[in-house]
C-alpha cells in the first residue's frame, strides 16, 4: 500500500499539546499520533454508522433480550471492530 503526502496547517499552540501527547504517549513522532487519531475517528463512525442502519430493527424481535445478552452482543461488536 503506498502512501500521499498531506500537507496542512495547525494553530501553534494545537501543535505543542499534540507534541506533549506524543511524548507522553510514547508515539514515535507526530505522524504516528494523526494516523493513530485519524484511524480511531473513522472507526467510531463506521460504528456510528452500523448502529444507525440497524436502529431501526430495536423493538422489533418479539423475543425479550435481558441486559447481560447486551452486554455480550456490544462486547462482540466491539471486539469486531477492535475498539477496546
Amino acid at each position: 500500500m503506498g502512501t500521499d503526502l498531506v500537507t496542512f496547517k495547525m494553530e501553534h499552540n494545537f501543535l505543542k499539546d499534540i507534541d506533549k501527547v506524543v511524548k507522553k504517549e510514547g508515539y514515535q513522532n507526530r505522524t504516528e499520533f494523526i494516523r493513530s487519531a485519524l484511524r480511531e475517528k473513522l472507526e467510531k463512525t463506521k460504528l456510528k454508522e452500523a448502529m444507525e442502519s440497524i436502529a431501526h430493527l430495536k423493538g422489533a424481535s418479539k423475543k425479550k433480550t435481558s441486559d447481560e445478552d447486551l452486554h455480550k452482543i456490544r462486547a462482540k461488536v466491539f471486539e469486531e471492530f477492535d475498539l477496546n
